[in-house]
């Protein structure tokens, strides 16, 4: 199987053709929208990080800026930095070349005469760039290119039964094809956890499965906290799920069937086929930016409740098992899973048309979150800013 891809000089291929203008700090966050809203193609996000941060907390942003600089969906970059930030410019540089070898270019404020001046001259290199992006064309490659990363939001109990099932046939079916499915959001495999361990590849692969998952409730105690008490979340119980469990078994169904390969830390690039996990948060915009920064070029997600998330840089599939919230929330939700509960689809059919769905998204069609233009972002947090 093939779709249509813009290969990049680092050996990638992406499904999308952006100009990312990335703020290093939060300082830098106004500066970046501005110059974003003047250049055909281009996007940014609300950094809140970048700088009041351990090392520790720090790296996690480190590797996010980097990871979706590097993302094969961009085609180039423009680093806005204000300059006494912690994320210092030739920090987030040398953390990106480490990564990709795409054009560049790099605007200090307090370097460049300020706000004003720094907008003009951020925008013409980016106007510069987006005409030489402008040039690429799509190419037929292999559908083993593709990294897809999968999550869910506002669940109810049809996620579990219908919508999550329908994106563990797509993730079954993407890895029988070479690709790689990244299954996320590691607070909800507690009490599962021992079913994702016994399809690990190997017995480093299983010890990390409980590592991560062990190692996220003992972050949130050390503060005196417990996961528990958060999740599952009020929409979540509204909807119907009771427990963590019940909804720790409705998550993992994203992830099929499949043998996991291995087991990457919040961000880091992916860097296996077939099914892999990536240590997220819960939380659905965070969790979604770890897994773009990772390398994923589209994101699969399912709802029960309904949600907007969208993301800058990689397309967002909607999907859920909902006939009610469908209807509610057709501006949103790209498929209706439902039929795997109702019918009269069968899943196997369903998992076709989601896969020509993914197919179409890579080959440039836009899903409801662009046409929207929402590109909800966070950043997974270690602890609280100093």
């Amino acid at each position: 199987m093939k779709f249509l891809g813009y290969k990049r000089p680092d050996g990638k291929v992406g499904v999308r053709n952006k100009i990312f203008i990335l703020p290093t700090s939060v300082c830098a966050s106004d500066t970046t929208r501005i110059i974003a809203s003047q250049i055909e193609g281009a996007v940014t996000f609300n950094n809140q990080n970048g700088c009041s941060q351990v090392s520790g907390d720090q790296q996690l942003t480190m590797d996010v800026m980097a990871g979706m600089a590097a993302n094969p969906n961009v085609y180039g970059i423009i680093i806005i930095s204000l300059g006494c930030e912690n994320c210092q410019m030739d920090l987030v540089v040398n953390a990106i070349k480490e990564r990709t070898n795409k054009p560049m270019e790099t605007f200090i404020i307090q370097e460049n005469g300020g706000t004003i001046t720094t907008i003009e001259k951020a925008v013409r290199a980016g106007r510069k760039m987006a005409q030489e992006a402008s040039k690429l064309q799509r190419e037929e490659v292999d559908i083993s290119e593709l990294i897809i990363g999968t999550e869910c939001g506002g669940s109810d109990p049809t996620s579990g039964l219908a919508s999550n099932v329908l994106i563990g046939e797509l993730s079954d079916r993407l890895v029988e094809l070479g690709s790689t499915s990244i299954l996320s959001e590691t607070t909800e495999f507690i009490g599962a956890e021992h079913i994702l361990a016994s399809r690990a590849k190997n017995q480093r692969v299983k010890e990390r499965i409980y590592e991560i998952v062990h190692r996220y409730e003992k972050a949130l105690q050390l503060v005196g906290e417990e996961v528990r008490e958060g999740n599952p979340s009020p929409g979540n119980i509204a909807g119907g799920i009771t427990t963590l469990e019940e909804k720790s078994l409705g998550c993992i169904h994203k992830g099929g069937h499949s043998e996991i390969n291995e087991v990457f830390d919040y961000a880091k690039p992916i860097t296996e086929k077939g099914l892999v996990i990536m240590d997220t948060p819960g939380n659905d915009p965070s969790s979604v930016a770890g897994m773009v920064a990772g390398g994923a070029q589209i994101i699969v997600f399912s709802t029960g409740r309904g949600t907007p998330t969208g993301n800058p840089i990689s397309p967002v599939i909607k999907i859920t098992g909902n006939k009610i919230t469908f209807q509610n929330m057709k501006d949103n939700i790209d498929i209706d899973a439902s039929p795997v509960i109702y019918g009269p689809q069968s899943l196997k059919e369903l998992g076709n048309n989601l896969l020509e769905e993914v197919v179409e998204v890579a080959n440039g069609k836009h899903t409801k979150a662009e046409t929207l233009g929402y590109t909800e972002t966070a950043i997974a947090r270690l602890c609280n800013y100093v």
